[in-house]
């Protein structure tokens, strides 16, 4: 393994309190791999070209890899939902930022699907799971050919959206658009409330474009929000195993350390600069460990 980065939201903030060269700045200080930048909170959606590669220039300069992007935009517009319209905002919300990425140079781009029911979002309309498929697999089918043109991976996360939940269920939904650039970014955290990461990469093998790190406790049996920590080593995933899963199949992928502390809640503060450091050392430590796999 020689690619580990870190998300944004720890560092920036979700309103984008920190400026993408800022968090370029403290991760080559940190001697970090490189950066996922967020699209809709440090980096904007409307970026332009001239913009894009000038910043990709800076990283580059500063030794800082930009392999993938994240954004939460899927949260609010749902590929799944059943409403046209707010469809056709996903697809053409899709479609700019994966220029955005080639223009920056990035390899994936992570998605949220959308979902058949979002349990801290009650305002928005349900989807039944026969709907949301239909529905999601008409909207990548718009995004096929522009991931191509482009030469970006669109990646769907696995999140807690009751959509999309077994490494099965991923394999025959990708398997259908016939296209080595829609796959999955795995986020190693979110499943573990369902099943266990390491079952992942066997099953889905190449379809994983990138990779979200993270770990979940299961208390009381399987936990809620809560289980997602400020720790990346207290929990459920054994990361040795894990990666040891991903050489199995040869995974050369980026792997991206997401942390989000629900645990929190309710009084999560981003961005957190003493827990951005904090992870900045384990992500050092993540990578001795790998080395022993």
């Amino acid at each position: 393994m020689n690619y580990i980065a870190l998300n944004g939201w720890i560092y920036c903030g979700f309103g984008g309190e920190k400026k993408p060269r800022e968090f370029i700045d403290w991760a080559s200080e940190q001697g970090l791999d490189g950066v996922e930048l967020t699209v809709g909170d440090c980096l904007s959606a409307e970026t332009s070209e001239q913009e894009a590669k000038e910043l990709a220039a800076y990283a580059k300069g500063k030794g800082v890899g930009l392999r993938t992007l994240s954004a939460g935009f899927g949260w609010g517009k749902w590929l799944t939902s059943g409403d046209p319209a707010e469809r056709a905002e996903a697809v053409a919300f899709a479609k700019k930022y994966l220029q955005l990425a080639k223009w920056l140079g990035v390899e994936t781009v992570l998605m949220v699907p959308g979902a058949t029911r979002v349990a801290w979002d009650a305002s928005h309309a349900e989807v039944s799971y026969l709907d949301a498929w239909n529905n999601a697999t008409a909207s990548i089918r718009e995004l096929v050919p522009v991931a191509e043109s482009l030469g970006v991976n669109f990646a769907l996360e696995n999140v807690w959206n009751r959509f999309l939940i077994s490494p099965m269920e991923w394999k025959h939904f990708l398997d259908q658009f016939g296209s080595k650039r829609i796959g999955i970014y795995f986020d190693v955290g979110n499943c573990c409330l369902n099943g266990r990461p390491e079952d992942f990469p066997e099953i889905l093998g190449d379809r994983i474009k990138a990779v979200h790190l993270k770990n979940f406790e299961e208390s009381d049996s399987a936990g809620g929000l809560h289980g997602f920590g400020d720790d990346l080593f207290k929990g459920m995933v054994d990361f040795k195993r894990l990666f040891a899963a991903f050489a199995k199949i040869g995974y050369e992928g980026p792997y991206t350390v997401e942390m989000i502390p629900f645990s929190r809640l309710p009084d999560l503060v981003m961005p957190d600069a003493d827990l951005a450091v904090k992870v900045a050392g384990q992500i050092r430590e993540l990578k001795a460990l790998a080395c022993t796999c």
